[in-house]
């Protein structure tokens, strides 16, 4: 008996330690369940943030150098090819608003500036990174260049217009090639597809070449169909009359002269057949 009553109060003992651990265990599977979760949350949240940041860097980086600012150039280039007439008021509507989108497009590299400074990796390791911070810079080089511009008349306003326009295309140039460059990093950092935004903006830079090849020309068509002062009046019309007028001479010319032929020779044997009379 006293054997059983130790084994029963082992099993006892063993049976309340049991008890007592597997609430314990219990609890301590549901406590660290909401832990894992709350950690798989909080990493969703940061990834959906950081796509959000990166989309809207994207999209105030292709506002500003991937649309703004080539239009701008667009407008500036509208201004040159305009009529006399009309020259000094296009010249000042287009540089307006060739000034007023640069503006535009400066604030708005400046606010994507900013974000890529606060909020993701710059280690410049890749080529969209390298080419987006010498961008910045040289922006801010053109709006220097631009606010400070010389007198007409001048020899600076000449090295001035050269360093500005060539300033002015590679900003638009790169702007466009950093463009995709963007597109390429926003893919392989959030593995969505960016064929159709590519497709998209191609098709936006494709217009604006036409557009810009075509308005270069536009004055050069425009004179076309226009006579200018200088240049010969020549049409068919005046090359058929010269034509007939060149036919109707070579026609006239043998008879008048067959004709003079024969007034000679009947003339004179006339005055043969006279002086034979007599």
């Amino acid at each position: 008996m006293h054997g059983l009553s130790k084994i029963f109060w082992c099993i006892s003992a063993s049976l309340f330690a049991l008890h007592q651990y597997l609430p314990s265990v219990k609890c301590s599977s549901i406590e660290l369940r909401p832990a894992k979760n709350s950690h798989n949350s909080i990493k969703n949240e940061d990834d959906s943030k950081k796509a959000f940041d990166i989309a809207v860097h994207g999209i105030l980086l292709w506002a500003s150098t991937g649309f703004l600012m080539p239009v701008g150039v667009l407008f500036i280039r509208m201004s040159r090819t305009s009529t006399h007439e009309f020259h000094r008021t296009r010249l000042k509507v287009f540089f307006y608003l060739h000034t007023i989108l640069q503006v535009i497009a400066v604030l708005l590299a400046t606010a994507g500036s900013v974000i890529s400074i606060r909020n993701f990796e710059n280690s410049f390791n890749n080529c969209h990174q390298r080419l987006g911070l010498a961008l910045y810079g040289a922006i801010y080089v053109q709006v220097l260049i631009g606010f400070r511009r010389p007198r007409r008349g001048t020899k600076a306003r000449t090295v001035w217009y050269i360093s500005h326009w060539i300033m002015g295309t590679s900003v638009a140039f790169a702007g466009i090639f950093n463009t995709y460059t963007g597109l390429r990093a926003y893919h392989m950092k959030t593995s969505k597809s960016t064929s159709l935004w590519t497709i998209l903006f191609t098709a936006q830079v494709s217009l604006m070449a036409f557009f810009y090849l075509f308005q270069e020309k536009w004055d050069y068509i425009q004179k076309q169909g226009v006579i200018l002062g200088n240049e010969p009046v020549t049409s068919s019309v005046q090359i058929t009359s010269q034509e007939e007028n060149n036919k109707e001479a070579s026609t006239t010319e043998p008879r008048r002269k067959s004709n003079a032929l024969g007034t000679y020779f009947s003339r004179s044997n006339a005055l043969n057949k006279l002086f034979q009379l007599t």
